[in-house]
């Protein structure tokens, strides 16, 4: 894959991953052992994943009434991911794992999002796992948490309701206690859970001997009423098939029925599911509801959840970015392959003269050079993010809380940003192909379906932007959004003594100081619904400005690399002016769009919000 040094020149070159070595957690690894984790996943990715992307959009899931069927391919896919090793890959020795860091592990996965997003569906699992081994008790983490890192068992979120999507308030799904003793069950207190949940992917399969539900549900007051909001809101662990205390299955299936799979635009190859819980189809000992172990305190699902979920929306934008980066390769790959018209200025109305390649006409160039431009900018923004997770977990107190509240406000940048402009690099890919880039004789009308389903996943594009405005900028006095802005700065001042730099420099500076007028300006009110109305310009705007300075500081790192590099090493030297261009591209075309997003939040401007219903 052309993927392999462009990883190599982020992770060595830019973040000095390769130096994370030195910490005592990651002490027997080198860059030796780390390039050996990315042959690996490279070559599974290679042999397992990408032959079948096409398979698995075609050969849906399909369920009889009793179980899904999915293709072989997809077995095998599967089986050698968790064979790798890398459902565990940043996991302690004791749990199997390999205890490397996870920006490597974050690199690694690239190939198989990038071979067959919808086909790897390892996300889940580890961020199920994850949790419990953040919030879980010794026992969940020794037998839930455990078999789902070997891969032997598989895990989901389930948040969604089919009437409450993203208001996870108005979640109606109920636990009630599993009569005399449920609290001393040794897999945690135990409770009958009844309700319906919805858009679970992987939510049933034969692909692992379980399957473990991670399941948010609200435990009625004494009156018998749910608590209204989240605050009622507790999380359990609800597997499909019961097992005991050494992790063996005791042959009960526990009340979770399929009611249906969601047939999807994209990621054809996941099963998606709504579930019942507690209907009656697999009655537990003869009683009513599917039975769950409480994970953490009663009340406090959400803040557990949102472990999973944070992880779990670096991954989408991840996700985003590698399919972003596939039809990069594919539109790249036609454009130098198909003939098309003459060149401009040198008889282009000639019809004598030799057809020219695309790539040799301007326009396309532009598309060409956005989607590497969006796509690069999005892999080193999502390779950061991981970058921060190994400093919150391996770094010295200031450093790892640092780390902390820069991931809170990068967050829903790092799921946002690429879910939007890597689709639109999708986009583009198929308009480079014209009219063959819509048949599905071409791969990129595949990777539009799939990448337009990140908009959407783990939270829309709106639920991101109103977390960012309404509540991440603001959070602790702003000091995550300060110390942003202070690594920003940092940035500018390296780049303004780079003459190649300099006038980006001042452009990355004048951004910042636009982005923190318009969130003073924004919330002049102190009212939220005047605050938030563009709160998505206003997130556009902010996600711009970030990549505008995740490319100035790689373009830093290229020209250091590019003057220690000997003459002869030619396609080091032409993947610099690339990464060069990219982000003269980037500070040309794409950050000016940020004035008209900023004048609408800074005005607070309502047109959106003041449209009545009738005049729709």
């Amino acid at each position: 894959m052309a993927l392999r040094p462009t990883l190599e020149f982020l992770l060595y070159q830019w973040l000095k991953a390769d130096g994370l070595n030195e910490r005592a957690r990651f002490a027997d690894h080198s860059r030796e052992t780390f390039d050996a984790v990315l042959d690996t996943c490279e070559r599974i990715a290679r042999e397992k994943f990408a032959p079948f992307n096409r398979l698995v959009d075609t050969q849906e899931p399909h369920f009889d009434g009793e179980k899904v069927t999915l293709p072989q391919a997809t077995h095998d896919a599967q089986r050698a991911y968790a064979q790798s090793g890398m459902l565990s890959a940043a996991q302690d020795y004791e749990l199997g794992g390999m205890q490397l860091p996870y920006t490597i592990e974050a690199a690694a996965n690239a190939f198989f999002a990038c071979a067959s997003v919808s086909i790897n569906s390892g996300m889940l699992t580890t961020g199920n796992a994850s949790l419990l081994m953040a919030h879980g008790s010794p026992m969940q983490k020794q037998v839930f948490a455990k078999n789902e890192f070997s891969g032997r068992w598989s895990g989901t979120m389930c948040l969604s309701e089919p009437q409450a999507g993203s208001s996870l308030s108005d979640v109606a799904t109920r636990a009630v206690p599993d009569g005399p003793g449920f609290e001393s069950d040794p897999l945690g207190a135990r409770y009958r859970l009844t309700g319906h949940k919805m858009w679970i992917s992987a939510g049933e399969h034969e692909l692992t001997e379980n399957i473990i539900h991670l399941v948010l549900a609200k435990i009625p007051a004494p009156d018998g009423k749910l608590v209204a909001g989240t605050r009622g809101i507790s999380l359990f662990i609800v597997p499909k098939k019961l097992v005991g205390t050494e992790g063996e299955l005791t042959g009960e299936r526990n009340d979770v029925a399929l009611a249906g799979l969601n047939h999807k635009l994209g990621w054809r190859g996941t099963t998606n599911t709504l579930l019942n819980f507690g209907e009656g189809k697999y009655p537990v000992r003869a009683q009513a509801g599917a039975i769950g172990y409480l994970v953490g305190q009663p009340g406090d699902g959400l803040r557990c959840m949102f472990h999973m979920m944070n992880e779990a929306r670096i991954g989408v934008g991840m996700a985003a970015t590698m399919l972003g980066m596939a039809g990069y390769y594919a539109s790249l790959d036609y454009a130098k392959n198909r003939p098309q018209g003459r060149a401009l200025g040198t008889g282009g109305k000639d019809a004598s003269q030799p057809q020219v390649r695309i790539i040799e006409h301007a326009d396309v160039k532009r598309m060409l050079l956005a989607q590497k431009a969006y796509c690069e900018g999005a892999l080193a923004l999502e390779l950061y993010c991981a970058r921060l997770v190994d400093e919150q977990h391996t770094g010295d107190a200031q450093a790892a809380d640092d780390a902390r509240l820069l991931l809170e406000v990068l967050t829903p940048i790092a799921k946002s940003w690429p879910s939007e402009w890597c689709l639109e690099a999708n986009s583009l890919a198929i308009q480079v192909h014209g009219g063959y880039g819509y048949t599905r004789d071409f791969a990129v009308e595949q990777y539009w379906r799939d990448n337009r389903l990140n908009m959407i996943h783990e939270g829309t594009h709106g639920i991101q932007a109103m977390d960012l405005l309404g509540r991440k900028v603001l959070m602790e006095n702003g000091h995550g959004l300060a110390l942003l802005v202070g690594r920003v700065g940092a940035t500018v001042q390296k780049a303004r003594e780079v003459p190649e730099l300099a006038i980006q420099a001042e452009a990355l500076a004048l951004a910042v100081k636009q982005v923190g007028k318009a969130t003073q300006a924004a919330w002049a009110t102190g009212v939220p619904g005047e605050a938030l109305a563009n709160a998505v310009p206003y997130m556009q705007a902010f996600g711009h400005t970030v990549l505008a300075w995740i490319w100035l500081d790689v373009a830093l790192a290229t020209l250091e690399w590019r003057d220690s590099l000997a003459p002869d090493a030619t396609k080091s030297i032409a993947a610099c002016a690339g990464r060069m261009c990219a982000n003269a591209y980037f500070y040309h075309y794409e950050l000016p769009r940020i004035g008209a997003w900023l004048h609408v939040v800074e005005t607070r401007n309502q047109t959106c919000a003041a449209m009545a219903e009738d005049a729709f």
